[in-house]
């Protein structure tokens, strides 16, 4: 399998409000951006689908080791919860509704497809990946405001 590094941002002026995500995907030494946003939405929101489009662009299966500063996502994932709200009907442990069920229905088949390694990074760390998708996040959120 091809290896491949993604790094993912969102943010989100206001939570909610007006939002963007960046992200970057590092192949054989080529670098492919990637952004988008939304005039409502929340962080958690566009974190998630940095990673969905991301990994989305991706034409075959691949080793990706995805790097984000977002403890939701990477959380989620690699402690297993969002495996066991799915199980229970989209219900935290707590019984509350799970949140952004849309994307995570679209992101858990990707995980399938892709044998994807979870990396987080403290945001806003001079990390160069990082700093770039966060500059691309603010400025897809700017333009709805």
């Amino acid at each position: 399998m091809k290896k491949v590094e993604i790094y993912t941002d969102g943010a989100c002026k206001g939570n909610p409000g007006p939002g963007g995500y960046g992200a970057v995907l590092v192949y054989a030494g080529r670098e492919k951006e990637f952004s988008g946003g939304e005039k409502e939405t929340t962080n958690n929101r566009m974190e998630l689908l940095a990673a969905i489009v991301a990994l989305s662009a991706l034409r075959e299966p691949c080793e990706v080791v995805l790097t984000s500063d977002s403890k939701y996502l990477v959380d989620a994932v690699t402690k297993k919860w969002v495996y066991g709200w799915r199980a229970k009907g989209w219900k935290k442990a707590d019984g509350k509704a799970a949140l952004n069920v849309d994307l995570w229905e679209q992101l858990l088949p990707l995980l399938d497809v892709h044998d994807v390694t979870f990396n987080w990074i403290k945001g806003h760390a001079g990390h160069p990946y990082n700093e770039r998708c966060d500059t691309l996040a603010v400025s897809e959120a700017e333009k709805f405001i």
